[in-house]
This record gives C-alpha cells, structure tokens and sequence, in this order.
C-alpha cells in the first residue's frame, strides 16, 4: 500500500468536496453583497468575523492545528470581502464638502470601493439620497469636542432617511497657508464652525481673526485662491496636500482626543443580524410631546423602564413652531427585541411624533 498515494488521493477527494463549498459559500456572499449595498453597510463586519472565529475555534478537536484553522477562516473572510467589494463597487455614496473634508476621509473609510459624490452642504448630500441620486451619505453627526451636530439632527427628525452604520473618525487639526506664509505672517484663519471651536485656544493664544467657512476643505481652497500669507485655513492633512498648501503648524486641536462620529444614511432601515447581547448596541429616536407639565420625564421614564440606557439627550427647536422643541435620544440596546418594540408602543401613546432614526453597532 502506498501511503503518501492514497493521501493524495483523499485529498483530491477533499479538495473537490471543498470546491462545492466554497462556490456554495460565495453565493451566498453575493446576497449578502446584494444586501448590504440596499442597506449601505460597509463591506467589512469585524463584528461578524470575530463572533465566527471564537464560535467555530471551539469545535477544533486538534489543539495543534486551531491556529492555523483560524488562519485558514480569516483568509476566506478575505476572499469573501474582496468578492463582495468587487460585487457592491460603484455604490454612489454623498458626502458634504470637497475631496480632503473629513466627511470625505470618512466616506472613503466605510466604502473604499465606493463612488463618492460631493455635495455643497448637509442638506443637499441628505436630498440627494432622498431624490435616488445616490445610494447613502455620510454625515457628521457629533464631535468629541464641539458637540452635536445641528444641522444634520434637524435632518434625523424632518427627513426620510435612517442611519444604519456609525463610525469614529479621529480628528486633527492643522494650520494651513500658501506658500511663502509663517506663523508670523498670519492674521485671519478660516474654517467651519466647529473646527474653529475645537482650536479656540490656540486662536485665541495667537490672536487671530476667525472666518467661518461652509467646510474645512473649502475653506482650504479659498486660502489658496486668495494667495494672501496673512490668511490660513484650519483642516486636515489630506487637504494641505490636494490644494498645495504648506503645514504651518501641526495638531493645533484644543483637545488631543477629539473625534467625529459619522453616520450612514440611507433609504432602507437596516436591523443589525447579532446574536447575544452586545454592548455596542445602539439606536437613535427622536420625538416631541405635549407641551404640559411631565410630558417629557413620562417619556424618560418609559426608557428607562424597559432597560435601555440613554447615552444622549437633546433638544432642538422647531423651526416652523416658535418656542417648540423636538428630542433627541441615543440610547444603548437593541430596539428591534420585543422589549423594544413595546416601548416603542408605550411612547407612541405619548408622542405627537415619534421616529426611530436607526440602529446600528456603534464602531
């Protein structure tokens, strides 16, 4: 008998056993690919893979070959995404500002195989879902530092749109000038709103006169139009190098960990597919109530009754009513349990308006 024949022989054997299933096994990643470019979910679910690797390492007999079994799921995990990045490119993803805004870099992160369209402002990248322009928009929704983000809440409460992905993206500050400019040199920074608040501290120790700017980017290529040294624009690596500009001055943030969290809108309510409680579970309402006294504590305490623990609680005036307000609330949980669907009914009694925004594992 020929030992080393007949392994090869099973193995062929095997090796065609593993063919079926893994055309079998990327089949299914096309409908998942299919699913996830409805729902605007990135490609990559560390999530899932993780939940898979300690699931099936436990059912390795061998104790000698785990690692390299693991090893062995991690490169299918691989080949999965690269089929599905392949399968979903083209996906039209919006996002507000120009190439090297921070929306961008964000954009560029969750769908690196996606194709980003830029938009003048958060309404027109909101509208542009809305209308089928394109597929999602990522949007800033809070920073570590400045705080929310009102313009893209007044949108989670008027629009259509649900978030389904929210992600973290460091944010670092820098001072930027055309060539020839220093530090000496400059009088006037321009930039958006928040970026100018997350360096007060350097503004105001050097200074300088602020000039607010619909967006970081923009305010980049304003400074290089105007080709004026005494003028610099806060914003981000990225978009010293696309515009030409020098780096003043690196990290001028007034806080070191300052962080965005983005969020993915798009037209279909996607419900996490997790098993078991996470702690990363999130969802966001938003609603208003009667004008009378304890409205607002009733719907408080419905929250807390059920176990959900709110993370965020705010309120923004309505635009088109003087004096009234909607709320806002991020809470952690899954919303989609049957405890969270009476909730939901327990709310709705209370609530003139009641929009479950999203939910979505917060990365």
């Amino acid at each position: 008998m020929n030992v080393l024949s007949d392994a090869r022989t099973e193995i062929n054997e095997i090796d065609r056993e593993m063919l079926k299933l893994f055309e079998k096994r990327m089949k299914c990643s096309e409908a998942i690919a299919a699913y996830k470019k409805e729902n605007a979910l990135s490609v990559k679910d560390e999530e899932r893979e993780r939940e898979l690797i300690e699931k099936n390492r436990a059912l390795v007999e061998n104790n000698e070959i785990e690692g390299y079994y693991v090893d062995f799921l991690k490169k299918i995990f691989e080949l999965s995404c690269e089929y599905q990045s392949k399968l979903i490119k083209g996906i039209r993803v919006g996002y507000s500002g120009v190439e090297g805004a921070f929306s961008h870099i964000a954009a560029k992160k969750l769908f690196p195989e996606g194709e980003l369209m830029a938009f003048g402002s958060f309404r027109d990248a909101y509208s542009s879902v809305e209308r089928g322009e394109t597929d999602c928009v990522v949007l800033p929704i809070e920073n570590s530092f400045a705080g929310d983000v009102g313009t893209v809440m007044d949108l989670m409460f008027s629009g259509s749109l649900f978030i389904n992905q929210v992600t973290g993206v460091d944010v670092v500050q820098n001072l930027l000038g055309v060539r020839g400019a220093s530090l000496d040199s400059v009088k006037t920074v321009v930039s958006h709103s928040q970026a100018l608040d997350q360096c007060v501290d350097y503004i105001s120790d050097h200074g300088l006169q602020t000039v607010t700017y619909s967006n970081t980017a923009l305010a980049a290529k304003y400074v290089r139009d105007k080709n004026d040294p005494s003028v610099a624009a806060i914003a981000s690596l990225e978009t010293a190098e696309i515009f030409g500009l020098s780096v003043l001055e690196r990290n001028i943030n007034t806080s070191s960990s300052n962080t965005t969290r983005f969020a993915v809108f798009s037209r279909s309510h996607n419900k996490p597919l997790i098993s078991g409680k996470h702690d990363n579970e999130r969802f966001i309402l938003v609603y208003t109530v009667e004008n009378e006294a304890g409205a607002l504590a009733q719907t408080l305490n419905i929250i807390g009754a059920h176990g959900f623990n709110m993370i965020s609680l705010q309120s923004r005036p309505m635009k088109e009513l003087m004096w009234t307000y909607y709320f806002f609330v991020e809470a952690e949980g899954n919303i989609h349990s049957e405890n969270g669907r009476d909730m939901l009914k327990e709310l709705s009694v209370l609530c003139a308006k009641l929009k479950l925004v999203g939910s979505y594992l917060d990365n």
